[in-house]
């Protein structure tokens, strides 16, 4: 099947240059002339998805987005936006602002506003979001949560986190901190500490488990109680934010990482490779991920049949932020 990526590598112009076209948006005549006579060649069927909708009357598909200030959330968004327009479709934002209430009632009204299948990037199901799924009617694609009976894409958290647990206890740490979230989210709260758990499952180290919330903010007072408390050599954060935050607490108190405390994170956020030290993390491709996601609820509107569930892939990122003491 002719792509928009193909129509737009053979008549030498960007992909955003044909979406405008297909969309109406203003373009050259000469521009454009290209590009009709590539269509022409090809047999490119723009209306393809549109007319596969049958009683659906839009090719728009509801994103549902729990903040927007999320480096993880909106390198989604950015892969979920290309991959749509690639496929002639377009995206609707909404925001729910980490409230799950907000959350749910930004499902009723996406449903009223005819889109043709839904995106949640979802940081907790409920029965409420169950039950909002089913009076919606139309395909639903969670992305960073697992439902067994919804579409789900989510990031291997629990391999990622083992990973992490093995990598700090080669480097000989055997004092450990574990900075957490709330275990209403599954993936970051649950899947995460169990990796971690299962890597230092019958080892020989003192571990402790601490929470937090997502914020900067909220990291960096708790850091700084488990600095004062528990004396760890590492704090494994169960994310990036988190572990700026630690960095933030230990620079505070006139600490040196790696030296004097070692910290790793989640996500791979482009910062951290950035900051100075480099911070160890276990990096998530939420870009491609989004791309996947996009590409999947498509194929879901239009009756063709995709897995369940799909498990995105990670890396662990060593850099400086994680000292040797073997």
């Amino acid at each position: 099947m002719t792509t928009i990526a193909d129509i737009a590598k053979i008549a030498g112009v960007a992909k955003s240059t044909v979406s405008r076209y297909l969309n109406g948006g203003s373009i050259s005549e000469p521009t454009k002339r290209k590009i009709e006579k590539v269509i022409d060649e090809t047999g490119y069927s723009p209306n393809t998805f549109a007319q596969s909708l049958k009683a659906k009357k839009t090719n728009i598909i509801g994103v549902i987005v729990p903040r927007l200030d999320s480096y993880a959330a909106s390198r989604t968004m950015i892969g979920i936006d290309q991959q749509l327009r690639d496929l002639n479709c377009q995206m609707l934002i909404s925001n729910s602002g980490q409230e799950i209430e907000r959350e749910i009632e930004n499902i009723y009204t996406l449903s009223k506003q005819k889109v043709a299948g839904m995106i949640l990037l979802a940081t907790e199901i409920t029965d409420k979001h169950i039950e909002a799924f089913e009076a919606a009617g139309i395909p639903v694609m969670l992305v960073g949560q697992q439902h067994e009976k919804h579409y789900s894409l989510i990031h291997n958290d629990f391999d990622a986190a083992f990973e992490i647990g093995r990598h700090v206890l080669e480097k000989g740490h055997k004092r450990i901190a574990y900075l957490g979230v709330t275990e209403k989210d599954i993936a970051v709260g649950v899947k995460r500490k169990e990796g971690f758990q299962a890597a230092i499952e019958h080892r020989n180290v003192n571990v402790k488990f601490f929470k937090t919330k997502f914020s900067i903010n909220d990291a960096v007072d708790k850091a700084s109680e488990i600095i004062d408390l528990f004396k760890p050599t590492v704090i494994v954060c169960a994310t990036d934010n988190i572990a700026i935050g630690a960095l933030k607490a230990a620079y505070n108190k006139g600490m040196k990482v790696p030296e004097d405390l070692s910290i790793t994170g989640f996500g791979g956020y482009e910062i951290t490779e950035m900051m100075n030290p480099g911070l160890t993390t276990a990096k998530f491709f939420y870009k491609e991920a989004g791309e996947i996601a996009a590409t999947n609820i498509v194929k879901a509107v239009m009756g063709e049949e995709i897995p369940l569930l799909h498990v995105s892939n990670f890396k662990i990122i060593e850099r400086e932020s994680v000292d040797n003491l073997e």
